[in-house]
């Protein structure tokens, strides 16, 4: 019964041990998920912006979509290498 209730321990233990691994690896994942939603946000965000009917900077400018996607790309960039720096990505 000893020898049992030993092994149950060892395995009760293991258990634990995989479950907390398991769990490490969800939250890595789950940050990596984070910063890749936040960093799709910024350019929808902008894109969102730009798509109401109101008065605009750059609404009568020829070069309001280069201008558009240049400052998605850039802040999306920025970004980036703030999660980067953070170790996040």
């Amino acid at each position: 019964i000893e020898m049992t209730s030993i092994h149950a321990n060892i395995l009760k233990s293991t258990m634990d041990a995989f479950a907390s691994m398991i769990s490490n690896n969800l939250n890595k994942v789950m940050k990596f998920l984070t910063s890749v939603t936040i960093i799709l946000m910024i350019p929808t965000l902008i894109a969102s912006i730009y798509g109401m009917n109101i008065v605009l900077p750059f609404q009568n400018s020829p070069h309001a979509f280069a201008i558009t996607m240049g400052a998605s790309i850039i802040f999306s960039l920025i970004g980036v290498l703030i999660f980067i720096k953070r170790k996040w990505f």
